[in-house]
């Protein structure tokens, strides 16, 4: 390799580091805002739930820092192949990483709502279980990427069945209390709401783990996601 070209592609490392730095601290502050909302959702802790939904601002921040380091980084080195690759995924990874954010601050903004309502026994600390479940997904979906470790990427894709059972079971026990006690029908709604979101941050913690699969491999997965038996859809529109 000429001295120009070694030269080319250690800034290229040097700055594709820095932006693998960025989704690994956006990665923490994600993993934080899951657990911080659960606890504030099960506690009825608004201080804490309004933390969240502040520090979502911080996040949406680094996406678009990402984002932005990342053109750059396209049209001052023009990778090709498996580098261009390797941006590609760290943007995809980032943008994953935001919606999760994003539904994280949603289920803050709605322990504030549920504070008002009528107690769903147990509700709080099974999805509490269920977004504890996601984060650690999420962690070693984005341990797997810093490591390369397509195992661990395809074990974390298979742990989606889990979330998926977690929310069908969820979705049956609101159902019940719906149908028992009409009193109830406003607080199982949010609450529904949140056990879909957290179902979907599971959906995208899968995503990356299959990005990392795509890296290590050059492939996504063939087979379909393992996936728990569907119900209903419940409208939560307007709630």
């Amino acid at each position: 390799m000429s001295n120009e070209k070694r030269h080319i592609s250690s800034a290229f490392d040097r700055d594709l580091e820095t932006i693998q730095a960025l989704v690994v601290r956006m990665g923490g502050m994600v993993e934080r805002a899951i657990a911080d909302a659960a606890t504030a959702l099960e506690t009825f802790d608004d201080e804490l739930a309004e933390d969240v939904r502040r520090r979502d601002k911080e996040i949406d921040a680094l996406d678009a820092q990402v984002n932005e380091e990342a053109a750059r980084l396209i049209a001052l080195r023009a990778p090709a192949a498996t580098d261009l690759r390797l941006v590609l995924t760290v943007i995809k990874i980032s943008a994953a990483l935001e919606r999760v954010g994003d539904y994280a601050k949603n289920m803050a903004k709605r322990s504030h709502v549920l504070a008002t309502l009528p107690v769903i026994d147990g509700a709080g600390m099974a999805l509490r279980r269920m977004a504890m479940t996601v984060d650690r997904m999420l962690k070693d979906a984005l341990d797997s990427h810093i490591q390369r470790d397509a195992v661990l990427a395809n074990d974390v894709r298979d742990r989606d069945l889990e979330v998926d059972q977690m929310y069908n079971a969820l979705f049956r026990e609101f159902m019940t209390y719906m149908m028992e006690d009409p009193r109830s029908i406003t607080a199982c709604m949010h609450l529904h709401f949140i056990a879909k979101n957290i179902e979907r941050m599971g959906d995208h913690a899968t995503s990356i783990a299959e990005q990392v699969i795509y890296l290590a491999t050059g492939e996504l997965p063939e087979d379909p996601r393992p996936k728990g038996e569907s119900v209903p859809r419940m409208n939560t529109e307007g709630v």
